[in-house]
C-alpha cells in the first residue's frame, strides 16, 4: 500500500488529467454499449418479428419502458421507411456509435498520455535530485551501476509496466461496470451466475503473479550488478588488457548473465503465461453463460427471448477482452512494484547532509578555520580519531602521512561533503552546520588528484557552477592556470570539447582546466588534494606554476604526497591512522629525526 501511495503522488499533480480520462472512457463505454445494444433490434427487423408497439406511455425508469420506446420508434420507422431502408438506418446508426465510442477512446487515451509522460519525467527528477542531495559517502556503498539501473532501467519498467496498465485500469473497470449493468437489465438470474464465475480465475490467476515481484526484484538487482560490470570494463579497459585479464572480466560477465537470464526467463514465462489462461478461463465462463442462457430461453421462461440471449452474450463477450487485461495489467503492475520497491531504496535514504532551517548566511571568511576534536567514522570504523588544528585567514597548511591515513576525509568534512560524528568545524566561530550550505560551498575551490572534467567546451568546464560566463574572466582563469595556449591550438578554442571526462586532453592539461576552474570561483579558500601527483615532471612544474599563482593571497588547504611540495607551508600536520602526530614547519618536523615527517622525507630523498 505504502508503494501505491508513493506512486500516486507522482500521479496527484495530473489528476485532472486522470478524471478526463475515467469520463472520456465512462463515454466510451455508453457509446460502445449502445452499438451492441442495436443487434437485438436489427435481428428483430432482419426476421420480422418487431412487435407492434402503439405508444411506449409516460417515462417510467424500467427495462419494460426503454423496450417499447425502443420498439415503438423501430415499428414506426419501419412503417414508414421499409425493412431494407430500416436495416440501412441501424446500419448507420452502428457505424456512428463506432466513430464517436472510437473519438472518445483516443481522446481518453490521449489524456493519459500526459499523464505518464508528465509523471515518469517527475519521477526521473525526484531520483536525480536526490542523487545530488545525498552524501558522497552513501555511493561508496552503492554500485554506480546500480544506482544508474535505478534511475534508467527501474523508472522505464515503471513507465511500461505501470504507467502502461493505467489505460487498462483506468478504462476497462469502467467498461465492465456499465456492460454489467446492462447485462442485469436483460437477465438478473444469468448475470448473477456470470459473475459466480469470475471469482474463480482471479484467484487462479493470482497464484500465478504471488510471487512474480520477488522474481522482478532480484531479475533487476542482477541487472544492476551486470551494468557495474561494463561501467568497470569501460572504466578500466586499459587495465584489463594490459595485465591479460579479458578472460576474468568476460567470465564474471557471462556468470552474471547468466543468472540474470534465467531469473528473466522465468518473469517471462509468468507474464505469458497470464493471457493464455485468462482466455481458456474466460472461454470456459463463456461457453457455460451461453448454456445455462439457452436453458432459460428453451425452458419458456418469460425473462429473455433468443434474441436478447444473443444481445447477451455478444455484451458479455465484450467484457471478457477487458477482464483479460485486467489480468495482464495485474502481472504488470506485479512486475514494475520491484521495480519501484528499488527506487524506494534510493528515495527513502538518508539525507543526512542538510541545511538547518535558520541556518545563517555567510558569504567571506575573515579570521580562523578550526577543527576541534573533531572524528568520523564510515561504517562504525574511526578514519578520523579526535582531531583538532586551527588555520588562520592567508596560511598555507599541509597534510601529509602514509595513503589511508585520513588525510582526504578530513579535509572532504569543510565543504561537509561528509558530516562530522563528533566534535565540530568552525569558520570563523560558526559551525559550518550552522551555515547555508550553498554559502558554505562558495567560499571553497577545490582541485583533486583526478581532474574531473565534463563533456563540453573548455569555457563550460571553466565556468562551472557559474551563471555569468564573461569571456574575459574565462580567459583570464585560464592564463592564471598556464591553460591558454594549449587551449587556444585546437580548433575551436574555448568553445572546443574537451571530451568525456576530459579525455581528449593530457593529464596534465586536465588538471590545469581543473585549476583554472578554481581560479575562476575565485574562493577565499582553496583545498589541493594531491593536485600534482600523478603527472609527469613537465606536467607537474606546469601545474605547479599554475597551483602557486593560485594560492596567492589565498588561505590554502593542501594534501601532499610529495612532501617537496610543502616545504613553503605556514604549517604542516602529519596524519597517521586518523590522527595528528605532528605539527610545526618544515624546519621543525625535520628537527625532530624520529619523527614520522623525517622518515618519511628521508625516503623520498633517497628515491
Amino acid at each position: 500500500m505504502k508503494r501505491f501511495r508513493v506512486l500516486l503522488s507522482f500521479i496527484a499533480p495530473y489528476k485532472w488529467f486522470a478524471g478526463q480520462n475515467v469520463l472520456l472512457n465512462i463515454l466510451a463505454a455508453i457509446f460502445s454499449l449502445f452499438t451492441f445494444s442495436l443487434i437485438s433490434p436489427f435481428l428483430k427487423i432482419l426476421f420480422g418479428v418487431v412487435p407492434e408497439t402503439m405508444h411506449p406511455g409516460n417515462f417510467v425508469l424500467s427495462k419494460d419502458w426503454f423496450t417499447d420506446f425502443l420498439n415503438y420508434y423501430i415499428s414506426h420507422y419501419i412503417d414508414k421507411a421499409g425493412p431494407g431502408a430500416a436495416l440501412v438506418g441501424v446500419c448507420i446508426l452502428v457505424i456512428t456509435a463506432s466513430l464517436f465510442r472510437n473519438i472518445f477512446v483516443f481522446a481518453a487515451n490521449n489524456a493519459l498520455a500526459y499523464l505518464r509522460s508528465a509523471t515518469v519525467r517527475d519521477m526521473r527528477k525526484k531520483l536525480y535530485n536526490k542523487v545530488l542531495r545525498l552524501p558522497i559517502s552513501y555511493f561508496t556503498e552503492s554500485r554506480k551501476g546500480d544506482v544508474m539501473t535505478r534511475i534508467s532501467n527501474d523508472v522505464e519498467e515503471i513507465q511500461v509496466s505501470i504507467m502502461g496498465s493505467l489505460v487498462m485500469l483506468m478504462r476497462d473497470p469502467v467498461t465492465i461496470i456499465i456492460f454489467l449493468v446492462f447485462l442485469f437489465l436483460i437477465s438478473f438470474k444469468l448475470t448473477l451466475f456470470s459473475l459466480i464465475l469470475m471469482p474463480l480465475s482471479g484467484w487462479l490467476i493470482g497464484r500465478l503473479g504471488k510471487n512474480l515481484r520477488a522474481k522482478s526484484f532480484k531479475g533487476q538487482e542482477q541487472l544492476g550488478k551486470l551494468l557495474s560490470v561494463v561501467e568497470e570494463t569501460l572504466g578500466g579497459l586499459r587495465i584489463i588488457k594490459a595485465f591479460n585479464a579479458e578472460n576474468k572480466m568476460r567470465d564474471t560477465f557471462y556468470s552474471i548473465n547468466n543468472v540474470f537470464t534465467k531469473i528473466y526467463r522465468r518473469v517471462l514465462r509468468r507474464r505469458y503465461l497470464a493471457s493464455p489462461l485468462s482466455e481458456f478461463l474466460s472461454t470456459i465462463s463463456l461457453m457455460l453463460v451461453m448454456y445455462f442462457g439457452s436453458v432459460i430461453v428453451l425452458s419458456g421462461s418469460s425473462e429473455m427471448t433468443s434474441d436478447q440471449l444473443i444481445v447477451f452474450l455478444v455484451v458479455f463477450s465484450q467484457i471478457i477482452p477487458p477482464a483479460k487485461n485486467i489480468t495482464t495489467a495485474y502481472f504488470n503492475v506485479q512486475k514494475g512494484m520491484a521495480s519501484l520497491q528499488r527506487l524506494e531504496y534510493i528515495l527513502d535514504a538518508d539525507e543526512t547532509i542538510t541545511e538547518k532551517k535558520d541556518a545563517v548566511a555567510c558569504k567571506s571568511f575573515n579570521e580562523v578555520i578550526k577543527y576541534e576534536n573533531v572524528s568520523f567514522a564510515y561504517n562504525n570504523d574511526l578514519v578520523v580519531k579526535d582531531v583538532s588544528f586551527t588555520i588562520q585567514k592567508g596560511q598555507m597548511m599541509a597534510i601529509v602521512g602514509k595513503s589511508g591515513a585520513g588525510k582526504s576525509t578530513l579535509v572532504d568534512l569543510l565543504p561537509r561533503f561528509m558530516d562530522v560524528d563528533r566534535g565540530s568545524i568552525t569558520i570563523d566561530g560558526i559551525d559550518i552546520r550552522d551555515i547555508k550550505l550553498g554559502d558554505l560551498r562558495d567560499l571553497m575551490g577545490i582541485v583533486s588528484q583526478n581532474a574531473i572534467l565534463f563533456n563540453d567546451s573548455f569555457r563550460n568546464n571553466i565556468a562551472f557552477g557559474s551563471d555569468d560566463n564573461s569571456y574575459q574572466e574565462i580567459e583570464k582563469a585560464a592564463c592564471v592556470a598556464n591553460s591558454h595556449e594549449f587551449i587556444m591550438e585546437t580548433p575551436d578554442g574555448y568553445d572546443n570539447n574537451v571530451g568525456e571526462g576530459g579525455n581528449k586532453l593530457s593529464g596534465g592539461q586536465r588538471q590545469r582546466i581543473s585549476i583554472a576552474r578554481a581560479v575562476y570561483a575565485n574562493p577565499p579558500i582553496l583545498i589541493l588534494d594531491e593536485a600534482t601527483s600523478s603527472l609527469d615532471t613537465e606536467s607537474e612544474r606546469l601545474a605547479q606554476k599554475a597551483i602557486e599563482n593560485l594560492m596567492k593571497n589565498r588561505t590554502s588547504i593542501v594534501i601532499a604526497h610529495r612532501l617537496s611540495t610543502v616545504r613553503r607551508a605556514d604549517k604542516i600536520i602529519v596524519i597517521d591512522e586518523g590522527r595528528i602526530v605532528e605539527e610545526g614547519s618544515h624546519d621543525e618536523l625535520l628537527s625532530n629525526k624520529d619523527g614520522l615527517y623525517a622518515k618519511l622525507y628521508n625516503m623520498q630523498m633517497m628515491e
